[in-house]
């Protein structure tokens, strides 16, 4: 619209509730009127005026009623895949995981679109990943570590996922396997031969609060697996029975130390400078714990936030009254006003069968646990 050799003069709307959502014509409207563009709608059989209040009640009015469509149609949408992947076991689309291919099901179940030569696709087993997949699976049911498979993989030249399927995966290097991608491998459901949708949700938040005018922006997250539709019989070939899926996902590799030396909270605590999981580390005759923020002692130094460090003792002491704080019955944790204090043992056991991490600031010396209540922390100062 701000050129002023553009080739229209005004911008004519074939069906009125697809083309302003919510307020959005009262935004553009000022911006209409200042380049001298007009908008025709079918409702008037011309051009809206937004300085008739008619016209605007009608476009607000329009907004709604667009908005309330959408809306609609995002809740048809979803319960109708809800159902397709639950009770039909359906491929929904999207990459097929790695160690499988997609393979022809026969004609579209929607006849229209099966007269039309539409047709449906399910996953069946890659002659040449699937093995890849079992072996990775059994070699975590061995007690290996993800790092250690990683490497195993590495060292053999086995194709990773992405360099396996360049077609669909141009924006990823390909170069290696990674310890994530392992990750992702063994906590894929569908590898149980179930089929498995709504892992991923888009939610769609507010570009800046305090100017809602920006709309939003959508942000994918990851569901938990309460919210997931899976298949109830088996949709396609399984990889790992359901029995070793479950298994792997509760296998903790054991740590290779030196010999008298323990780490009680390896894997728990994370920097909230930068977010990375913090290392066991041994200095002074005593387990600590630090965080280099992605880098190593060959990273040039300036402009890197120094090093997080914490001593092992100097957490222990508070983790009871951490425990207390986090509940109020279970198993290892006592209630507040109770005699006796859980011990260290029981704390610890109780975060990691609650899958709960300890996030450690340095600046202020507290401890803070990954929960949706506040007030979860602890000065260690």
């Amino acid at each position: 619209m701000a050129d002023p050799d553009r080739a229209f003069d005004a911008i004519v709307i074939g069906s009125s509730e697809r083309a302003f959502h919510g307020n959005q014509f009262s935004v553009m409207a000022p911006l209409f009127e200042h380049y001298g563009v007009a908008v025709w709608i079918p409702e008037l059989g011309g051009a809206a005026d937004p300085a008739i209040a008619g016209h605007e009640e009608l476009m607000v009015l329009l907004g709604i009623l667009a908005k309330r469509e959408i809306t609609r149609t995002r809740i048809r949408v979803r319960s109708a895949m809800t159902v397709q992947a639950r009770d039909q076991g359906r491929y929904l689309g999207g990459r097929p995981p790695y160690g499988y291919r997609l393979v022809d099901a026969g004609p579209h179940p929607n006849r229209a679109w099966a007269l039309r030569g539409m047709r449906i696709r399910r996953l069946d087993v890659d002659p040449e990943c699937g093995p890849i997949v079992r072996w990775i699976f059994a070699q975590r049911l061995a007690g290996h570590s993800m790092a250690r498979i990683t490497r195993a993989l590495n060292d053999t030249a086995v194709p990773c996922p992405s360099a396996a399927d360049r077609d669909r995966n141009p924006h990823r290097s390909g170069d290696r396997w990674t310890v994530t991608t392992v990750r992702y491998v063994l906590a894929n459901p569908r590898y149980t031969g179930r089929q498995v949708w709504n892992r991923q949700r888009t939610d769609h938040e507010l570009i800046d609060p305090d100017n809602t005018t920006l709309r939003t922006r959508d942000v994918m997250r990851w569901n938990s697996p309460e919210d997931w539709a899976i298949s109830r019989t088996q949709a396609h070939p399984a990889l790992v029975t359901e029995a070793d899926f479950v298994a792997v996902q509760h296998i903790r590799a054991a740590r290779e130390t030196a010999p008298g030396r323990t780490y009680l909270l390896a894997g728990l605590l994370r920097c909230r400078i930068c977010g990375r999981r913090m290392e066991s580390c041994w200095a002074n005759q005593r387990p600590g714990y630090r965080c280099r923020h992605g880098h190593t002692s060959a990273t040039p130094r300036p402009d890197r936030p120094r090093n997080a460090y914490v001593r092992e003792d100097s957490i222990l002491p508070h983790l009871a009254a951490l425990a207390i704080r986090l509940t109020t019955t279970t198993a290892g944790a006592v209630s507040p006003g109770t005699a006796e204090a859980p011990s260290v043992a029981d704390c610890i056991g109780y975060l990691r069968h609650s899958n709960l991490t300890l996030t450690y600031d340095p600046e202020a010396q507290t401890l803070i646990a990954n929960t949706d209540r506040e007030g979860e922390r602890i000065f260690i100062g």
